[in-house]
């Protein structure tokens, strides 16, 4: 009966010094407050008072950071926010070297991008998003590198501009889409005269060749039942025609 007794005992005394880590976790241990060492997956014995164990999820977590208000170097305000995926891969260093890792990884990003943000104008970060990211990932990575912290990306996921400037910039890229088709169009008339003008020599260089364009264009007309067309031939182009027939038998 007195062995009986005793289970209980010993069952509270597991279930107080036994502590289970998880394939996904790590413990931090500590004994009489000073580390003494990580601990991997399984049941870890902790001896209490003594002893203590802080358990680590070193799985990759995502930290929302929240709207920020900033300037960029062409003095336009913007509000950006940010998604950083990150994770512990030093569960000591991310308990002794910094209080709350979580917070502390959330603040390093606000700043950063605060700071990268004020560096390009508003044109070079809608245009260059992917590329200031990982810029402002590399900076964050950098800063969290002692905490134990690894960050694996950051997006930026919206830039916000205010309204008015919205419509001005609607508004600027309207006239350059007009500009560009005004110079296309001038190009094209410019193409166009340079042809036209090197037929008119070509026509005024061959005797009778302009005569033959003419009679060319009687046919076309002609062509179609719809058109009704009367034309006075001199007898001076079948004369141009005839020249020009023998030189080019010749």
């Amino acid at each position: 009966m007195e062995i009986f007794g005793w289970i209980p005992a010993a069952v509270i005394f597991l279930v107080v010094v036994l502590k289970q880590v998880n394939q996904y976790e790590r413990g931090v241990m500590f004994t009489l407050g000073k580390f003494t060492g990580i601990k991997g997956p399984g049941w870890r014995l902790v001896i209490p008072i003594f002893q203590s164990m802080r358990k680590i999820d070193i799985r990759t977590k995502a930290v929302d950071v929240p709207d920020q208000e900033a300037i960029t170097k062409d003095n336009i305000p913007v509000r950006i926010n940010a998604v950083v995926y990150y994770k512990i891969i030093d569960a000591g260093k991310s308990v002794l070297e910094v209080e709350n890792f979580f917070w502390a990884t959330s603040q390093v990003a606000q700043t950063t991008m605060r700071n990268s943000v004020g560096e390009v104008t508003l044109d070079e970060l809608l245009q260059n998003r992917a590329q200031i990211a990982e810029k402002i990932k590399v900076e964050v990575d950098k800063a969290t590198d002692p905490w134990g912290v690894d960050v694996e990306s950051l997006e930026l996921k919206d830039v916000i501009i205010p309204e008015n400037l919205k419509r001005t910039i609607s508004k600027e890229a309207e006239a350059e889409r007009e500009k560009r088709a005004v110079i296309i169009k001038a190009e094209g008339d410019k193409v166009a005269a340079e042809n036209l003008s090197a037929a008119a020599k070509k026509l005024a260089s061959e005797p009778g060749a302009m005569h033959l364009r003419t009679l060319q264009a009687i046919n076309d007309l002609s062509s179609d039942q719809s058109n009704t067309t009367i034309w006075m031939i001199p007898t001076e182009i079948l004369d141009a025609i005839k020249g020009f027939s023998n030189k080019m038998n010749k």
